[in-house]
């Protein structure tokens, strides 16, 4: 999933609203009113669960509306079905039986509604990001090359409650997929009522999850959530109002969580560390990626390995995390983070088996940086490149960039980086329509599998915006999905030998994994956080 939460925030005036700030508690968390308020990095971008691609809405979307599954911390949990499902038919048939529930406006939540949302999603019409998701799914990939009709995916009503999928073959991760918010369902009478509008502001949704979403015009600083009291587990939704503010600087949130008016705050640079020794500190580490994207249909200089490796050797990572985050984020040595899953055959983590015969590729060395742009300049034809930066218009994205292209235009001669820094929105709609030269972007984990961050860096992926393409990468996703999809063993070497690959020829640069640095109001118990790196606030409550 693409995010927008790079955090390097200003530290102006840290030391003063530091000071004290171990004892700031927010007043308004009382068990009479119930409310928690919190912030997000940027705003909601869509609402529509077949259209967000970011992190923010997901949290919205994961708040607000309620999937097969639901992850309880790391457990996968029954949410709208009734149980965690075992397939039949050698692992290619998932029959669902759902709970009797119900949407905000009083209708029922059936099969038909996960028929017509997942339909709706896979159809080329909607524009998804997300459809590559469904290969896998009978007839999904037919569907999407525009050969087979969306009513041909393999999914069926057996009756009002009972929802069936057929597959093509086994995926072994499937059911740790059906917790995210693209395999929801969705109401046709509601969509069918806004159209285009719906998803773009709170007045065009409807809510089958814990909270419904109020007060958000589709551009909002902030927004609430509120319980619904028509969610089928809404005796364990215990917060009756979640109060949500967009703040893009550490010093606003600081003194927003010291006044009382944040019960949990996002911070970063000098702020996070010296919270760290505060006893509301907290760090998430997520398991999230911020990485570079090289476009090389607007430079095709970047198409050169020699080119793409200079940049990767001339960023000092852990510098970076030092000075400029200092959230305790880790240098990234591969695409797949540390922590997101484990070699079936030996318990060691995916992220440090791969990095043990690759991490020599993301070292900091301005010498071996500055020899392989040259020859890569002169390989390809080129005395310099002048390339536009694209980042968010946050101060986190802000001050990562300044880094960056002082970096690559002190170690790389002739190398030239503008910055454009803009809106979410505005930032989304340039990266999918290509227009940059090099991009800061993020992906966070939509399951615990690698494929999930291998996935996108495929050839035809709408996520590998820089276009970068390997027939022998394409070929390895390939064969953990099909011919080895039910060898875990042999699928798992399958899977390094992909990320091997992409870190040596640098398709994307990692710079680091994320520790989230977050001050918390210790008045909220039974706050879980997932796997895909969301809260889940049902069972919840606050002293």
């Amino acid at each position: 999933m693409s995010l927008k939460k790079w955090v390097v925030l200003s530290a102006a005036g840290s030391a003063l609203l530091l000071a004290g700030c171990q004892n700031a508690k927010a007043d308004n968390t009382n068990a009479a009113g119930a409310t928690w308020s919190r912030m997000e990095k940027d705003n909601i971008t869509s609402m529509d669960p077949s259209k967000a691609v970011d992190g923010i809405s997901a949290q919205a979307i994961t708040d607000t509306m309620e999937g097969l599954y639901r992850y309880g911390g790391t457990d996968l949990q029954p949410g709208l079905a009734k149980s965690i499902v075992k397939p039949t038919h050698q692992g290619t048939v998932y029959t669902f039986k759902l709970r009797s529930a119900k949407w905000s406006n009083g209708d029922p939540v059936t099969a038909q509604d996960f028929v017509y949302g997942w339909r709706r999603t896979i159809d080329p019409k909607t524009k998804s990001q997300y459809t590559y998701l469904y290969t896998g799914i009978k007839n999904a990939d037919a569907i999407m090359a525009g050969k087979k009709k969306p009513a041909t995916l393999g999914v069926k009503a057996l009756d009002q409650h009972t929802f069936q999928v057929t597959l093509d073959h086994p995926i072994p991760y499937f059911n740790t997929m059906l917790a995210s918010f693209f395999f929801y369902p969705e109401n046709a009478k509601v969509i069918a009522k806004y159209g285009k509008q719906y998803g773009t502001k709170a007045s065009t949704l409807v809510s089958n999850g814990p909270y419904i979403l109020k007060n958000w015009n589709g551009s909002s600083t902030s927004w609430q959530e509120v319980k619904n009291p028509t969610y089928w587990n809404a005796k364990k939704v215990h917060i009756k109002q979640i109060n949500v503010t967009a703040i893009k600087d550490a010093s606003t949130a600081m003194n927003l969580f010291q006044s009382g008016k944040l019960d949990d705050a996002i911070i970063s640079g000098d702020q996070a560390a010296q919270a760290k020794a505060m006893p509301d500190y907290k760090g998430l580490k997520q398991t999230a990626t911020t990485y570079l994207q090289l476009n090389e249909k607007t430079e095709p200089a970047f198409k050169n390995t020699k080119i793409r490796q200079a940049i990767s050797h001339a960023l000092d990572r852990d510098e970076f995390i030092k000075k400029v985050l200092q959230n305790g984020s880790v240098a990234a040595t591969g695409f797949t983070p540390i922590g997101l899953a484990k070699d079936p055959t030996t318990g060691k983590d995916f992220n440090q088996e791969a990095a043990a015969t690759t991490k020599q590729y993301s070292t900091h060395d301005t010498a071996l940086a500055k020899k392989l742009w040259t020859d890569g300049l002169a390989e390809s034809g080129k005395k310099s490149i002048t390339t536009t930066l694209l980042v968010g218009d946050g101060t986190s994205d802000k001050k990562t960039a300044e880094y960056i292209q002082n970096a690559l235009e002190t170690a790389l001669p002739g190398m030239h980086v503008n910055v454009s820094a803009v809106p979410a929105k505005t930032k989304q709609d340039r990266e999918f329509s290509g227009d940059f030269g090099m991009d800061l972007s993020g992906w966070i984990a939509d399951f615990p599998d690698p494929i999930t961050f291998l996935d996108c860096m495929t050839s035809d992926n709408t996520y590998n915006q820089g276009k970068w393409s390997n027939a022998q990468y394409d070929k390895l996703i390939k064969e953990s999905k099909t011919t080895y999809a039910t060898q875990p063993a042999k699928r798992w070497q399958v899977l390094l030998q992909a990320q091997k690959l992409l870190t040596q020829e640098q398709g994307m640069i990692p710079l680091y994994q994320t520790v989230e640095a977050h001050l918390v109001n210790k008045k909220i118990s039974g706050m879980t956080y997932g796997p895909t790196n969301y809260y889940n606030f049902v069972g919840a409550k606050i002293k």
